[in-house]
């Protein structure tokens, strides 16, 4: 016999139905039934004594918007070569700063400024610890690529990379930075 399905679960399973989608020439409505079949289930009763109804849950679901794809950055990853020397120390890394407990204001100054002080000091690589978060799905984490890769730092940054669990893993990140001009 089958369980029934708790709330959280069909609630889990609308998001995920509201964001599938046919592909070109598929039945359409062939689609809907199997994604609305476990909707059917019978839901439990709330402590309130209401019936929560499947259905409206579903409609609900699929009334909000997808959510967005990841933001694509404008820094390309490291060359493997150069992470791999970078990861071994045979390429100096030249600096390190730590984020962490810092908000994103605070935490991207502080980025920007290294950066730019690192690379007028003539350094290559660089290592920006962001930490991994309390879930690992960390704010610092996620933001500084995209402000790596930002018009304030364009210019200078080269590429990022995961850095290697040694030097923090997914906590951290190695920054090449490009060579200054000469002259």
């Amino acid at each position: 016999m089958k369980r029934p399905i708790r709330p959280d679960e069909q609630k889990l399973w609308a998001m995920v139905a509201a964001t599938v989608h046919p592909k070109p020439g598929r039945d359409a409505e062939r689609l809907a039934q199997a994604l609305a079949e476990p909707a059917k289930a019978e839901a439990p009763k709330k402590s309130g004594g209401k019936v929560a109804d499947p259905a409206a849950r579903l409609a609900l679901a699929e009334a909000k918007p997808a959510p967005r794809p990841p933001m694509r950055l404008e820094v390309d990853p490291i060359e493997p070569r150069r992470k791999h020397r970078i990861t071994r120390e045979r390429d100096v890394i030249g600096a390190r700063i730590d984020l962490h407990g810092m908000d994103q204001a605070r935490a991207r100054a502080a980025l920007e400024a290294f950066v730019l002080r690192a690379w007028d000091d003539g350094w290559r690589a660089v290592l920006v610890i962001t930490g991994k978060g309390t879930r690992g799905d960390g704010v610092l984490r996620r933001r500084a690529p995209e402000w790596l890769g930002g018009p304030a730092l364009r210019g200078v940054v080269a590429g990022i990379s995961e850095a290697h669990r040694r030097h923090g893993g997914e906590g951290a990140l190695y920054v090449a930075l490009k060579r200054r001009p000469r002259g």
